[in-house]
């Protein structure tokens, strides 16, 4: 068909975990719990705004300075950062994409992620430490639905590429990057084993 693709929105995913007898990931997992369990002041911001659950956004936002556990998990990472932003063709200018902030999520039960974006960051995204069956996956909206105006619904088995919400699963071991400007949301968690992620933003200034 005679079709030009024009202003593609890319999401990266990959799997950096060797399997469940990758050691960074059991000592993550269990970081991430015994921080959820110290940490008095994420947790009570989290009562606030992170109702039921537990996040270290507004308390341990850089954890990959604090931790050697999650400096090595930057490392892993960044070497996809840097294949992702040549896919985006990004001219750094001589710099390069480094992580700026890195923070913990525990979702239990019903525990929700509202939609939102990642202000004063160039790439961000999650690493998965332990995702049990059937929880909630990433979801993204599409960036041009508040411009559709008078476009017709979608049909039901349209293409991944033509929905207006994409969920990519979420899997341990698995990390997803995206551009900041992308929202994105996690819907309720329903399951009763929780769900656990680390949460982290790249800039280039």
């Amino acid at each position: 068909m005679p079709l030009t693709t024009l202003f593609p929105t890319r999401v990266y995913t990959a799997r950096i975990s060797r399997g469940v007898n990758d050691d960074l990931n059991t000592r993550l997992l269990r970081e991430c719990r015994q921080l959820s369990m110290e940490d008095v002041a994420g947790r009570l911001w989290s009562e606030t705004n992170y109702p039921g659950g537990y996040t270290s956004y507004s308390s341990a936002s850089r954890m990959h300075r604090m931790s050697p556990t999650f400096g090595a998990l930057e490392k892993r990472i960044d070497a996809h950062v840097r294949v992702y932003a040549k896919a985006l063709d990004f001219d750094l200018a001589g710099r390069k994409l480094e992580m700026t902030d890195c923070w913990v999520n525990v979702m239990t039960r019903q525990v929700v992620h509202g939609l939102h974006l990642h202000p004063l960051a160039t790439l961000s995204g999650t690493y998965y430490v332990r995702t049990p069956r059937h929880c909630s996956g990433l979801k993204f909206e599409d960036p041009r639905l508040d411009r559709y105006m008078a476009a017709p619904p979608k049909r039901r088995k349209a293409k991944r590429e033509n929905q207006v919400w994409v969920t990519i699963p979420a899997e341990q071991g698995n990390l997803v990057l995206f551009e900041s400007w992308l929202r994105h949301e996690v819907a309720p968690n329903p399951t009763v084993t929780e769900r656990i992620s680390i949460s982290f933003n790249y800039s280039w200034f």
